[in-house]
């Protein structure tokens, strides 16, 4: 089971929403998601947490890079929406088909091999990604939480960061 909430800084300060994940199927989704609810180019933070097991953090300010924070790696790379955060964070362009078949020597004995089950290659992803934090754990720094903070948090991180950010009783209306 998912959590997602979206905070966005306004001028008035910040404003929390649920956010629907259905719809994300990749980074560019959930960025473009973050965007949406961007007033005048300022911060955005989305805020992703599976059943305590792990968090994740997508910060997006205009049309800047996204900042990415996952709390545990291997626990995220096991979970859908956690795999398109570390995929990003790790460089894996499993996903991406772009294979250039005119490099490769292909003669013709490739056809009869079976395929890895979707399931394997997750748990390989899974893996080779550490079971410790990944990304730039310096995310929330400027907004009132610093690294050594982020890196111990575990349970119930939405709240700790909420009330760093000054947005605690804003997520408490949408929880």
């Amino acid at each position: 089971m998912y959590f997602a909430a979206l905070l966005a800084r306004t001028e008035d300060g910040w404003e929390a929403s649920d956010t629907e994940l259905d719809d994300v199927e990749t980074l560019s989704d959930l960025i473009e998601l973050a965007r949406d609810a961007s007033v005048d180019d300022d911060t955005v933070i989305v805020f992703i947490e599976q059943e305590d097991a792990w968090f994740g953090i997508v910060r997006v300010e205009g049309e800047e890079d996204p900042r990415i924070y996952v709390s545990d790696g291997a626990a995220a790379a096991r979970s859908s929406y956690g795999e398109i955060l570390t995929r990003e964070l790790l460089g894996d362009d499993r996903s991406d088909d772009g294979t250039d078949l005119d490099a490769l020597d292909l003669d013709g004995t490739e056809d009869g091999e079976p395929e890895a089950a979707d399931d394997e290659e997750a748990d390989t992803a899974a893996e080779t990604v550490p079971s410790a934090p990944v990304g730039d754990r310096e995310v929330l720094d400027d907004l009132g939480l610093t690294e050594k903070e982020l890196l111990v948090l575990d349970t119930d991180a939405l709240g700790t960061i909420a009330d760093a950010l000054g947005a605690a009783e804003v997520l408490e209306t949408v929880r």
